[in-house]
């Protein structure tokens, strides 16, 4: 809507901004000042996407809790650098989103926050611990973020909130100014990832958010490539262990598991 002139950028931030749920509990800082970037927004790919950020990652200006009252107050010196290349690419942050404490957990839920609720049924779970991003991004209040995920943290939201989510390679896109720390031998695991509410939406914020970062020992100096599409294979697990599997999800024909 902004590259057709349908719509300005402060336009898109205030229409998002207005449709925050607070019942849904998924924010825990909304940036005011967003509007007035808004106004400024910098050409490039995202300009006036309004977006949030998962509280795991540094905002400058707001303080890095990640649902935790052992976490300091202090506000963020800086961007980390996931956040900084969304910017750069004339995206607007207009917030930070719950997580359980210290993102150990698969609902979101902590002392220093509360609950963030889903969307659809404020009595069920949007997932973690990126739950908070799963929620605003599902309900609309946000166009897309940035999450992280080292054992489901962002498939499992976005899976319970019906939104897109990709948990990338370990070295695509930058860990640092993230806590827990995403360096060594957290960054094994966890990385930083794209939420959005479509698959073409995500592939554009992964088209921004990948790069190398010369300070994250985990990035890796690799140009970002598109695969051969003959030779991509997707593998899907029928069964896992005793879990029931809804009819809807399961697989059908043997063609279906290629």
């Amino acid at each position: 809507m902004v590259w057709r002139g349908d719509a300005s950028p402060e336009e898109i931030v205030r229409a998002h901004l207005e449709a925050v749920r607070p019942e849904l509990n998924a924010f825990v800082a909304i940036r005011e000042e967003a509007l007035d970037e808004a106004r400024t927004a910098p050409d490039g790919p995202l300009r006036g996407a309004p977006i949030t950020i998962k509280d795991s990652f540094d905002v400058a200006g707001l303080p890095t809790r990640s649902g935790s009252r052992f976490r300091p107050a202090t506000p963020a010196a800086e961007d980390a650098p996931a956040v900084a290349r969304l910017r750069a690419a004339g995206a607007i942050v207009i917030g930070k989103t719950n997580t359980p404490e210290l993102l150990a957990s698969y609902e979101t839920d902590n002392f220093l926050t509360g609950r963030t609720n889903h969307p659809l049924d404020l009595e069920r779970t949007p997932g973690g611990s990126s739950g908070g991003e799963a929620a605003a991004i599902a309900s609309g209040c946000s166009a897309g973020g940035l999450g992280s995920d080292g054992g489901g943290s962002i498939r499992v939201p976005a899976h319970f909130c019906g939104i897109a989510g990709l948990k990338p390679t370990p070295g695509r896109i930058s860990g640092r100014g993230h806590f827990p720390s995403l360096g060594y031998p957290g960054g094994i695991l966890g990385v930083a990832g794209p939420m959005a509410r479509s698959a073409a939406d995500l592939r554009l914020l992964f088209s921004v958010l990948a790069g190398y970062d010369a300070e994250d020992p985990f990035s890796v100096p690799e140009p970002r490539r598109a695969p051969e599409p003959a030779a991509v294979r997707i593998g899907v697990w029928e069964q896992f262990y005793a879990v029931p599997v809804d009819p809807g999800f399961r697989p059908t024909s043997a063609g279906s598991r290629d």
